[in-house]
């Protein structure tokens, strides 16, 4: 996973299958021509590539949402027709690999990637526009923006959607051509009355003067039609089914590598670092169902990095590099590998204050 000649981003994203649809993780590599991906054995990445894609030619679909329960994709297609899904962690990680990415595919037209950079920062709201029409159309039982139940600190909400959810789908209903449009054109839909904000986090942006800030790109952010206020939170007896450590506030998410318990074999996994209350959980990247499949209280943690030089006590197999380990106050040891020594340092750095 070192940093090599020529390489311009590299990191991992799950990737859909080809003739089984399933979904697996793999360290991707973009070069300037191509994309290589590799498979992740024992901690290690394996020294031949497990494929490649060409991006002579390509296209690219960021956001993606032909799958509901993947919201973080980004689409490749071929000039061969062959189409590639590849998903990210997060959605400030989605949008930089489909920069870099789209970026290499322009290379040698410089011109289009200065277009690529200015359309990032410009603002153009399409003339005559209809806000009702945009309503109409996120209400559309098919192609309208998917509604779910969502938990924040504690609650759990019906209906809603949240502000990221929106920024893409007005996108790729080409309502807006860039997030920084999407995101003033749905603070005018706030402001109209026609979504409201629910839940402390989006409820707190309004507080803002300026329109632009009003309304937050944030998979935490939450809103809902106006109209269905009073639909907006569960019934006690579904609020009992909230589970607290899940509600803090997210301070940093991302794909590190996990070593097992039982069998101490290695395992990418999708990492989230929770404060109020401080929890760090894990979720199975391949997996549909946005749910941890292992967590633990930070409170009383001990976190440090590991030697580089050689296979550490407690660390099965040959892996060597940018692990760290985590101490729960029940003695648990925990072992995890970032790819690469700043990506530690940062972990580190995130989770000591919460321990």
């Amino acid at each position: 996973m070192q940093e090599a000649a020529g390489v311009l981003k590299e990191g991992f994203l799950v990737k859909r299958g080809h003739i089984v649809r399933n979904w697996k993780v793999r360290w991707f590599v973009l070069l300037q021509d191509k994309l290589l991906y590799y498979k992740i054995e024992g901690g290690k990445k394996e020294p031949s590539p497990k494929g490649k894609i060409f991006l002579d030619g390509c296209t690219i679909t960021c956001p993606c949402l032909e799958y509901e329960n993947r919201p973080l994709l980004i689409k490749l297609t071929t000039k061969t027709n062959t189409d590639y899904f590849l998903e990210c962690c997060s959605r400030e990680e989605r949008d930089s690999w489909a920069l870099d990415i789209t970026g290499a595919i322009h290379a040698g037209h410089p011109v289009q990637v200065q277009e690529l950079h200015r359309m990032k920062k410009s603002f153009k709201l399409l003339e005559n526009i209809s806000l009702h029409h945009i309503v109409e159309r996120m209400c559309d039982s098919s192609a309208g923006i998917k509604l779910t139940r969502n938990l924040e600190q504690g609650n759990r909400y019906k209906e809603t959607f949240t502000g990221s959810a929106l920024v893409d789908w007005l996108i790729s209903n080409s309502f807006a051509v860039s997030r920084f449009e999407a995101v003033t054109l749905a603070s005018m839909l706030m402001e109209e009355n026609f979504i409201k904000p629910v839940g402390a986090r989006s409820i707190e942006a309004t507080r803002y003067s300026d329109l632009s800030e009003q309304f937050l790109d944030d998979s935490t952010a939450l809103y809902m039609f106006a109209e269905s206020s009073k639909k907006n939170t569960s019934s006690k007896e579904e609020l009992q089914f909230n589970i607290s450590e899940l509600s803090g506030t997210i301070v940093k998410q991302g794909f590190l590598v996990k070593q097992g318990h039982k069998r101490k074999n290695w395992k990418v996994r999708r990492f989230v670092l929770r404060a109020d209350p401080a929890f760090l959980h894990y979720y199975d990247p391949t997996k549909e169902e946005n749910r941890p499949v292992g967590g633990f209280s930070l409170r009383g943690c001990l976190v440090s990095a590991l030697e580089d030089n050689g296979v550490p006590a407690g660390v099965k197999g040959n892996v060597q590099g940018n692990l760290f380990k985590i101490i729960t106050k029940n003695d648990i040891h925990y072992y995890i590998q970032a790819s690469s020594k700043a990506e530690r340092a940062q972990w580190i750095e995130a989770i000591k204050p919460l321990t």
